[in-house]
């Protein structure tokens, strides 16, 4: 594996360390406004990623083979519904509170709802780094649909809509009490999964080159799953959604140009 794909792999783990160092220099609480904001930013950053950066790959290779017909788009199709319900089972089986919930009350249930929301992010970036891996391994296989400039963008991408996951995650924690390093440290090890997960997702894909366009749906089923179940419902919700509808545009538009640009 050469250095250039290892920093692909490294790069959206900086963007988590970036927006979790928000809380060295950023007031403790972050204003509904804001939070609506970069949830509906991160949003938009990964439906376009979801589709330009793995579906339409994923289609792409099955056309090139040429063995189904008008029934290519069928093993997008089962990737895409075995990601949604991997995540779907991942959250039933592990349990944790939503990144927006608010019923806990009281010191021990603040800190239990904080920790969770660190656990229930850091069980989320697990599909994103997964998508920047099996893209990786895609380009690694020497596969013509697959460019180095695409899976820079997607990792790219997953990085900017991080730096805002990482800044919700440090701040509430900073507010609960938490110290800065440890805010800072437990926004960090949330991203941590993501070089680990891509790492293993390329190491596992060796073997699997003939799935790659199940694959690559998968990462895409995975990481919507996250998108309407997490954080749509949170830049939706009371108030100020109108800045979470625009910033989801920003969001999207600039992950497309990025995927384009640079595939």
């Amino acid at each position: 594996m050469n250095t250039e794909v290892l920093c692909g792999l490294l790069i959206p783990f900086i963007g988590t360390a970036a927006g979790s160092g928000c809380v060295f220099f950023m007031k403790e609480h972050l204003k509904p406004k804001v939070e609506k904001a970069l949830s509906g930013f991160a949003s938009g950053v990964m439906v376009a990623a979801s589709i330009w950066s793995l579906i339409i790959p994923a289609m792409e290779l099955t056309e090139a083979d040429g063995n189904m017909g008008r029934l290519s788009f069928l093993p997008s199709a089962i990737g895409f519904w075995i990601g949604v319900l991997f995540l779907l089972l991942l959250d039933t089986v592990i349990p944790h509170l939503h990144m927006h919930s608010e019923d806990a009350e009281g010191p021990k249930s603040k800190l239990a709802r904080t920790t969770m929301m660190v656990l229930a992010v850091t069980l989320h970036n697990l599909p994103e780094g997964m998508a920047v891996g099996v893209v990786y391994a895609g380009y690694l296989s020497g596969n013509s649909e697959i460019t180095a400039g695409g899976a820079l963008a997607l990792a790219l991408g997953i990085a900017i809509q991080n730096f805002p996951e990482g800044a919700i995650i440090s701040m509430p924690l900073r507010a609960e009490g938490a110290g800065k390093l440890r805010a800072f440290r437990d926004g960090v090890l949330s991203g941590a999964v993501e070089p680990i997960g891509a790492l293993l997702t390329i190491l596992a894909a060796q073997f699997f080159l003939p799935t790659m366009p199940y694959l690559l749906s998968f990462a895409a089923g995975a990481m919507m799953y996250v998108v309407v179940e997490e954080l749509i419902p949170e830049m939706s919700s009371g108030k100020h959604s109108n800045v979470g509808v625009v910033m989801f545009s920003v969001g999207f538009t600039l992950m497309m140009a990025l995927d384009v640009a640079l595939g």
